[in-house]
């Protein structure tokens, strides 16, 4: 059954935050300077032992959240439980969201027939021309047709960055919420997976955003891409990751 439509749907802007006072606050005033504002922000703030309550405080408008437990699905959980937009919309906070961000965003859920989901790829603002010219050939040539297979073709699931996504907050709440067993890796993918028996899951290439290779420079990028399609078909295939295990790579 669809969802039904959101005239003048709200919005609520979600960055859930270890440790990221360095990252934050760049995070923060690019969803200040959007074409279209949010109508919430909310940092959750998981667990961190440096200063990044104190950031987000001092940022005006927003709301800072305290989830004592660690963990990024914790954290997004928590967010979902205490968000009040029809579309709760989530980057990480090493992410810069280009001031459209939002108002592209925003209408994909306007289109007639509305998606449950909207994700967008990342642009990366602090890695080599190698890497990035690698991530441009996934996004174009990778993705979309593995997203039209898996989502469109077989209803077994969606590519969806887990960075960079909006969803229906009624959507989320008919699967559960976030489903907190998971640990990490894979997160994303179980999201879409779960999210696409009730509704269409947008692969929008105009959504995306900047974010940091911090991972792929801490890793090498053949171990990240290798860690991520091995997750990814996990999920899919086995619905479960692949692994548990992640390298903390903040700086």
């Amino acid at each position: 059954m669809e969802l039904p439509s959101l005239p003048g749907l709200t919005i609520t802007t979600i960055v859930c935050a270890y440790n990221e006072a360095r990252l934050l606050p760049a995070c923060l005033h690019s969803l200040h300077a959007q074409t279209r504002p949010p109508d919430e922000i909310l940092v959750v703030n998981n667990a961190s032992t440096d200063e990044t309550r104190a950031v987000a405080e001092r940022v005006p408008g927003v709301i800072v959240v305290d989830e004592p437990a660690k963990g990024l699905v914790v954290a997004r959980e928590t967010a979902r439980r205490v968000a009040h937009g029809d579309i709760v919309a989530y980057v990480d906070a090493d992410c810069r969201a280009p001031i459209v961000w939002l108002e592209r965003v925003e209408k994909r859920f306007c289109a007639p027939v509305p998606p449950v989901a909207v994700t967008g790829p990342y642009r990366f603002y602090d890695w080599d021309w190698s890497g990035r010219t690698l991530i441009r050939l996934y996004d174009c040539i990778v993705a979309p047709p593995t997203h039209a297979l898996v989502h469109h073709a077989f209803g077994a699931g969606a590519i969806l960055y887990g960075g960079n996504f909006a969803v229906r907050r009624e959507a989320l709440a008919r699967i559960g919420g976030f489903d907190r067993t998971v640990e990490f890796h894979g997160e994303d993918t179980n999201l879409g997976r779960r999210l696409t028996p009730i509704g269409r899951v947008d692969l929008a290439p105009e959504c995306w955003v900047w974010t940091s290779a911090r991972r792929y420079r801490a890793m090498g990028k053949t171990a990240v891409f290798r860690l991520y399609v091995r997750n990814f078909w996990s999920e899919i295939l086995r619905h479960r990751p692949a692994d548990h295990d992640h390298l903390d790579v903040r700086v």
